[in-house]
C-alpha cells in the first residue's frame, strides 16, 4: 500500500457508514465496488479507503498506518488515541447517558456516588466521575448493558441512548448525559511532516467543508415589491448580501441567497407578511467560500 496516496478509515458497517460514503460523495469522489472490502482506492482523487471496525480506526490513525479516519467521538475518547480533530462532521449524533431503574429518581450527579455503574465506554465514565469528584465503581461489560441491574450486577449503567426504547425494555429510564457526540474527522498528528499528502489533505479537507457547508444551507428564491427591498433584506439571515434582479413588472425584484436550512421557516411567515411571493427554497450540493 506505500504507494503515496493519502489513507482514510472509515467504519466498515455500522451506523456511520453510508454517511460517510456520502460525504466522499459529495466531495466528488469515486468511489466504486466497495462492498465486501477492507481496501479500495478512490478513482479520481489520490487516496485509498480501508474499511475497519469502528474501534480499530483510532489505533490505526495513531500509529499512522492511516492517515485520517471518521469516527465517533465516543470511540475516539474511549480509546484515549493520541490523534488530531480535523474536522466535526455534524451526523452520528447520540448521547452516552446514565441509565436508571425506572423506580428511582436521580435529581443530581451526587446520587452516582456509592453505585456500582456497567458500561461498555469505562475511561469515558471513569473521566466523569473524576471530573466532578464522584466516588462510584465502574464495572466493563462487553454488551447487553442494559440487563445488568435486573441481574444485580449494577446499580445503574452508562450507555448510547437514542430513542430509550431499549431501556423501557428494560425498566430502565433516561438520566444525566455524560457525552454528546458526532463523527468526527481524525489524523495522524505527523501528517503535515509529509509535504504531498499535506497538500491533498488540504484539498480534501476543503471539499469536505464545501459539501458540510451546502448541507446546512438552502438557496432561497423568491419575488418581492420593490418597496419592501429594505425589510426583507434585514428578515433574510444571509451568508452574505443577497443578489437583488429586475424584473419585467417594475414595482417587483427577485431576491436570490444562500440561508441556513434550520433558519427558513422561522422567516417565513415575516417574508409573506412582507408581500414575497414565489418563494423557492432549492437544495446546493456545494457552497466554496
Amino acid at each position: 500500500m506505500p504507494n503515496g496516496n493519502l489513507k482514510l478509515a472509515i467504519q466498515k458497517s455500522g451506523r456511520l457508514t453510508e454517511k460517510s460514503l456520502q460525504l466522499l460523495k459529495t466531495c466528488g469522489l469515486d468511489v466504486e465496488n466497495y462492498k465486501d472490502r477492507l481496501f479500495v482506492t478512490v478513482r479520481n482523487f489520490p487516496m485509498d479507503i480501508l474499511f475497519l471496525r469502528d474501534d480499530d480506526i483510532p489505533e490505526y490513525v495513531q500509529n499512522g498506518v492511516a492517515d485520517l479516519g471518521i469516527v465517533g467521538e465516543n470511540v475516539l475518547l474511549e480509546k484515549r488515541s493520541v490523534v488530531d480533530i480535523a474536522k466535526k462532521l455534524g451526523y452520528g449524533r447520540c448521547k452516552l447517558r446514565i441509565g436508571i431503574p425506572e423506580y428511582e429518581e436521580l435529581e443530581n450527579i451526587e446520587g452516582l456516588n456509592g453505585k456500582t455503574i456497567a458500561t461498555s465506554y469505562p475511561n469515558i465514565m471513569q473521566s466523569f466521575l473524576n471530573e466532578n469528584k464522584l466516588d462510584s465503581r465502574v464495572i466493563q461489560i462487553s454488551g447487553s448493558v442494559e440487563i445488568t441491574p435486573s441481574l444485580g450486577i449494577a446499580d445503574y449503567i452508562c450507555d448510547l441512548v437514542s430513542t430509550g426504547t431499549t431501556l423501557q425494555m428494560n425498566k430502565l429510564k433516561k438520566s444525566f448525559t455524560i457525552l454528546e457526540s458526532e463523527a468526527v474527522l481524525i489524523k495522524y498528528k505527523e501528517l503535515e511532516m509529509n509535504n504531498e499528502k499535506a497538500e491533498i489533505f488540504s484539498n480534501l479537507l476543503a471539499r469536505i467543508e464545501s459539501g458540510l457547508n451546502a448541507k446546512n444551507s438552502k438557496y432561497l428564491m423568491m419575488n418581492i415589491p420593490k418597496n419592501s427591498l429594505k425589510k426583507i433584506v434585514e428578515i433574510i439571515p444571509s451568508l452574505k448580501s443577497p443578489t437583488v434582479l429586475s424584473l419585467a413588472d417594475e414595482n417587483m425584484l427577485a431576491i436570490q441567497s444562500v440561508i441556513p436550512a434550520d433558519k427558513f421557516w422561522e422567516i417565513n411567515e415575516d417574508l409573506h407578511n412582507e408581500g414575497a411571493t414565489d418563494i423557492l427554497l432549492l437544495p446546493i450540493e456545494n457552497i466554496i467560500l
